[in-house]
């Protein structure tokens, strides 16, 4: 069993919004967020295109506006879609970000969480490769967990919770394979910062 608390990265992790450990491709599908926005949310989804099928760059393709929309027939129904998300972590744990954390990413769409409306406005998604009710990988807890932690070091992060939670009835990711009490023992946080009936 991983060991409790993941310690932030020894050397400083941020260079402004962008963490130093992540591979970097700076997404256009972005904007400012509100001037007193407090970001203290972290959003986590799960992604895989086409769905189920894991590898290859298609997620990165999306974020980046350059997915091939004629290269699988579900991407036809998704043709046009503009979105992004800050981070993106491959089954193998590898981290991608897409969008300096000070900045809006595109990830949550309509949503209320905490007594707050438009979730984008003030959280930080993370899509993790998977599909929502199946498993995720070790490796993909750990860099969460971490990733998590050094979030906290720059932002006044209080909650974490899924898509499902902040849109309930229109979104279901990351779902019933997404282990909530794995990533509350990794981090150590309080319960409260999870979403209520997650933790047993």
């Amino acid at each position: 069993m991983p060991t409790p608390s993941p310690e932030p990265t020894t050397s400083p992790p941020w260079t402004g919004g962008w963490h130093a450990g992540a591979r970097h491709l700076a997404s256009p599908n972005f904007g400012p967020r509100p001037a007193q926005a407090r970001v203290d949310l972290i959003v986590v989804h799960s992604i895989s295109l086409p769905p189920g099928e894991y590898g290859g760059h298609a997620v990165q393709d999306l974020f980046m506006n350059r997915l091939d929309w004629d290269a699988h027939p579900y991407f036809q129904g998704i043709r046009g879609l503009e979105v992004s998300a800050h981070f993106f972590i491959e089954r193998d744990g590898t981290l991608w970000q897409f969008v300096d954390c000070d900045q809006r990413a595109w990830h949550a769409g309509a949503s209320r969480y905490r007594g707050r409306g438009q979730c984008n406005d003030d959280s930080v998604g993370i899509e993790l490769e998977g599909l929502e009710g199946q498993l995720f990988e070790p490796g993909q807890y750990d860099t969460l967990a971490r990733l998590c932690a050094d979030l906290a070091l720059r932002y006044p992060i209080a909650h974490v919770a899924g898509h499902e939670h902040i849109a309930p009835g229109r979104k279901r990711d990351p779902g019933s394979g997404f282990d909530w009490p794995r990533l509350q023992h990794l981090l150590a946080w309080d319960r409260q910062q999870f979403p209520a009936g997650t933790l047993g």
